[in-house]
């Protein structure tokens, strides 16, 4: 086996930045009308996060789960209301901007936003910051080699 062993902590760095989230996904679920914080900008500081595991499925919708999180905005004659919650259908969008939202308008001053994202958990806070894997993986390679080889 001999320093082999040496070898775990980058097995095990590259295994974490190389497995998606997987089975869930966990969303803020809250609406502007009964809790202003839910508004944007948005204040998570009152709102806990909530597993889309967790959530009853839809009766119209039988076997299909939450995978996504999703955002609604919504002008109704000249008043902003703001849902977030977990969504059960919808696009998630493309890489590098994966928000996706579908916007539409109507007669009597009624514009509507919608939007979906599966990125990570908490992703349906507003724009989307994501993180680089293949930087992190680098900067692990980097550590790891430099406490191999150069540090004794």
């Amino acid at each position: 086996m001999g320093s082999n062993w040496k070898l775990l902590p980058l097995f095990i760095i590259v295994l974490a930045t190389c497995i998606h989230e997987g089975l869930g996904i966990k969303c803020w679920v809250c609406r502007s009308d009964s809790d202003p914080k839910c508004a944007d900008p948005f204040d998570n500081t009152t709102v806990p996060i909530t597993d889309c595991k967790q959530e009853e499925p839809l009766e119209h919708l039988p076997g299909v789960r939450p995978t996504m999180c999703r955002k609604i905005r919504q002008k109704v004659n000249g008043e902003w209301r703001y849902f977030r919650s977990c969504a059960w259908m919808g696009e998630p969008g493309i890489a590098g901007d994966e928000r996706f939202c579908l916007m539409r308008t109507g007669t009597y001053n009624i514009f509507m936003e919608y939007c979906t994202c599966n990125s990570k958990d908490g992703c349906n806070t507003g724009p989307l910051v994501h993180s680089n894997q293949f930087a992190v993986l680098l900067a692990a390679f980097a550590t790891y080699f430099a406490t191999c080889f150069y540090i004794r």
